[in-house]
């Protein structure tokens, strides 16, 4: 998976909130990220915000995306889903798991799920991914438009 260990090590927003790629559970189109929820990563009522989950999940489900890439391609997210089934507080070890269900030519439909460290499922997320070719895809510039006759 060099692509995977290359992205890891190039570092990223995810690394930011001091989540980090679990390079031993992660495999082709599949990945773990995991972190411990501290402090910064709660809300005003003391509870992890909705965005750190976002990241997580977004992060693990990227990941196994690019986990697929040929040479050249490149992907970004255009769809996420979250559900938010319960709160995780400060302390708590938070690992994601994101998996490609299916990859097209330039779409990739992605699943994760977010457990606590006893194995509650803390969000579930679907999204998709699309994926840029390393051939250039620019459309021919449109004809002028043609004078009206009156």
């Amino acid at each position: 998976m060099p692509s995977l260990v290359r992205a890891a090590r190039m570092g990223g927003f995810h690394q930011e909130v001091g989540f980090r790629i679990v390079g031993t559970v992660s495999r082709r189109g599949a990945c773990t990220v995991s972190g411990k929820v501290e402090k910064r990563h709660l809300n005003i009522n003391g509870i992890v915000h909705g965005g750190v989950y976002a990241t997580i999940l977004d992060t693990a489900m990227g990941a196994s995306v690019v986990s697929l890439l040929r040479e050249g391609e490149t992907t970004a997210t255009t769809s996420l889903y979250v559900e938010f089934l319960r709160a995780a507080r400060e302390g708590e070890t938070l690992t994601a798991h994101g998996e490609v269900l299916r990859r097209g030519r330039h779409i990739a439909f992605v699943e994760g799920n977010l457990y606590g460290s006893d194995g509650r499922r803390f969000s579930q997320a679907h999204g998709t991914w699309y994926i840029w070719s390393p051939e250039p895809t620019a459309l021919p510039a449109p004809a002028p438009p043609k004078a009206r006759r009156r």
